[in-house]
Parts: C-alpha cells; structure tokens; sequence
C-alpha cells in the first residue's frame, strides 16, 4: 500500500511539475516579447544564474516546484536549453537584436551575484554548472559565434581561430548546432538559418559568377569566398563545365547512375565505382598507392554481398564507406591522412570534385558528408586557419561545389 501511495505521490509531482514547466517557458516568451533583450537577459540571469530574488514570486515558485520534482541532469539541462532556445527564437527574427544571443550564452559563465538564499537556489546553481559541461551549451557557444563581430574586421583572417568561421559553411550547422536532445523547434530554426545563409551566399556567388562573364569585369562585385579570384574562377568552371573536353560531373553520374540501373551484382557496381572515382583524377598522382588503396577498401566492402543485385541501401552504405576513407574515419577515430594527402598532391578542387561525384550520384550521401565535415571542423576548431588554411580552403571549395550543383543557382549563370 505504501509502494502505491509513493508511486502517486511521484506522478503528481511530475505533472505538477510539467504545469509549471509550461508556466516558466510561457514567462520567458512575456519578456521576450514585452522586454528589451537587456532586461530579459537581466531577468533571465536573477532567475537561473543567481537563482534567487526573482520578481514575480509565482515564477520562483514554479522554479521551487521543478526543482523539488527532483529532476536529473539531462532533465534540467533540457528545461534550461528550452528556455534560452525562447529567447533566442525571438532575437533570431530581428537582425538587430541578433547580437544578444552572445550575450545570453556568455552570462552562464558568470559567477552569482550573492551566496544561495535556500535549498532550490544552491541545486539550480549546481545543474547550471554542469550545464556548461554539456553538448547542449557547447551547440549554443557555437550558435552565439555567428552573431559575433566585435574586431573581427580588424583581424586578419589567418589569425583567427577557426571557430569564428563557423557561419560561412551553413552545411555544418545542422551538425554543429543540434544534438539528438534538439527540440523540433530548434531543429526547425536552425534550418531557416541555414536556409538563410545558404540563399544569401548563391546569391552573392551567382552575382560574381555574371559579372566575370561580362565582358569588363566590375571591380564592384566581391568574390563572396576566401578564395583568390583565378581559384574561385577554375573552382566554378571545374564544377560546371566538362571535364577534359567530354562531360561535365553531373553528365558522369547520370551515367554511372543509369549504368548502375542495370548492373547485375554488388561486385561489378564496386568495380564501377572504383573506375568512376578515379577516371577525372591525375594519373601521376593514381598510379602511386592511392587507386591502390581505393581499390582494395572497396574490395574489402560487404565483400560477402559480390553476387547480389546492389539495392539502394547497399549503394548508400557503400558510399559512406567511401566517404570514410576518403575524408575522415569517425568521431572517435578523426583520421584523415588520405583526406590531407589528396589535398596537397590534387589541389581542394580536384579533391573535392571527387567528393562531389559521390554527392551527385548518391543525393543521400549529401548530409553525411556535411557531418565528415563537421568532424574536421570540431577537430581544428581551436586553431588558428592560417594553421589550417589547408581546411579552409576545402570547406570554402565544397560550398562552392554544392551552390553550383546541387543550390538554386540558375544554370544560364554557368
């Protein structure tokens, strides 16, 4: 009979718990709509940093009722993430309170203003401490470093940390940004910012594109990328035009699709593959260990599948495989020698245009090569980019790649 009071005692207390959840969260969209992002981010510190001296004392006691629900960690953190996902929500509407979301996630690593008043003040200081240790808060940093411009115009590019280059490469934000926690209103907001920046850059990359076609060049049209300008112009012409004089890279895996349509086992399909691959790469370059090694791991690939018709799950899953081996390992294991080395021998365009023909011949690759990316970039993130121009380089190279194939930039640009 006790075991069974407990268990009523508990649900009550989550439920009671969830109402006021919901009473918090529908406090915080108050302040942000009535509120300057000053005052809320005021209001939000005295409410969660200090956790003490609120003023509206209902929401202290929805704040008491959560905590005395005794939630974990993850719970907490969850609750916190959500909170400050409301405020940042409204600011990412307006562009120019956009500079307040750097400073809603710079208050949780300062210190309280006064010593916990109770009980419900110390455990909420101890779960914003741990929350500072999360993936959650270390996807809101790298959010908050988007709206980051401070000197940035004064420093050298070389010289800042890579980090700060994050909202050049909207393919990384999903990656980046998100974890499997993400509410489906955070994935749905960092989509439209991709979606944003992705449609600003096509723009700017397709006005350059025109004018270079012109017969006089306007000087007034930037070259939207990190690249030199004769670079961003054989990037362009690599990725649209035909390669050696035959086809352009979207010919090739319309091709090797239709070939792949009447392929009748798994081990031809990797033989084709492996020919695919290499036919655009330079033969003095092949012929030392690279299409060796290309070779053998796909060999080595599901080799008890040879005799069966290749399946799109089989396709897609060999295509990562490649991906693998021809970027980097895994989360766990950031190898990427094969990446680094096709880089220096073949040039980011060649390199990345063999990326690309995996893209483009197998569409659901797409995103996980945009997470092989985002494995490099949380790899290096710390360093300077003029210690990893290299990467840059790359990473500029692959937005280039995409735009021009797989953006909404019109072909009549081409």
């Amino acid at each position: 009979m006790s075991n069974y009071n407990l268990n009523s005692l508990s649900t009550n207390n989550n439920r009671k718990s969830a109402k006021q959840e919901q009473r918090l969260y529908q406090h915080l969209q108050d302040l942000a709509r009535q509120q300057n992002p000053e005052e809320s981010i005021g209001n939000f510190r005295t409410l969660f940093i200090d956790a003490s001296g609120y003023f509206i004392p209902e929401i202290w006691e929805a704040m008491e009722t959560i905590i005395d629900a005794d939630p974990d960690e993850e719970e907490f953190h969850n609750i916190l993430n959500r909170s400050c996902y409301i405020l940042i929500n409204r600011w990412l509407q307006n562009p120019q309170l956009q500079k307040s979301i750097p400073e809603l996630v710079s208050i949780f690593q300062v210190k309280p203003n006064k010593l916990p008043s109770c009980w419900t003040s110390k455990r909420v200081r101890t779960l914003i401490r741990s929350f500072t240790e999360t993936e959650k808060y270390v996807a809101l940093q790298r959010l908050a470093k988007m709206f980051i411009r401070e000197t940035q115009e004064n420093t050298k590019i070389v010289d800042r940390k890579l980090e700060k280059l994050i909202d050049r490469y909207p393919y990384l934000y999903e990656h980046c940004f998100l974890n499997d926690e993400s509410t489906d209103e955070e994935q749905q907001k960092i989509k439209m910012i991709r979606r944003k920046q992705q449609q600003k850059y096509e723009i700017d990359l397709s006005k350059y594109i025109t004018y270079q076609r012109l017969p006089r060049k306007s000087n007034s049209v930037e070259n939207p990328t990190l690249m030199k300008n004769e670079e961003l112009n054989e990037a362009v012409k690599y990725f649209t035009k035909k390669v050696h004089g035959s086809q352009t890279l979207r010919d090739q895996a319309q091709q090797f699709k239709t070939y792949c349509d009447f392929t009748g086992s798994y081990g031809t399909f990797k033989d084709g593959l492996y020919e695919y691959l290499t036919d655009t790469i330079d033969h003095g370059y092949s012929k030392r260990q690279f299409n060796h090694k290309l070779y053998n791991k796909l060999q080595n690939t599901w080799s008890d599948n040879n005799t069966q018709k290749p399946n799109d799950s089989l396709i897609l899953g060999t295509c990562k495989k490649m991906l693998d081996f021809l970027v980097v390992e895994s989360i766990e294991q950031p190898k990427h020698f094969v990446f680094y080395d096709l880089i220096n021998n073949l040039g980011e365009t060649m390199a990345i245009g063999m990326l690309l023909k995996i893209v483009l011949f197998c569409h659901q690759a797409k995103p996980y090569l945009e997470q092989k990316f985002s494995i490099l970039f949380n790899h290096y993130q710390g360093a300077t980019t003029g210690k990893v121009w290299w990467l840059v380089k790359s990473m500029e190279t692959l937005n280039v790649a995409f735009s021009t194939n797989l953006g909404g930039i019109n072909r009549c640009c081409f």
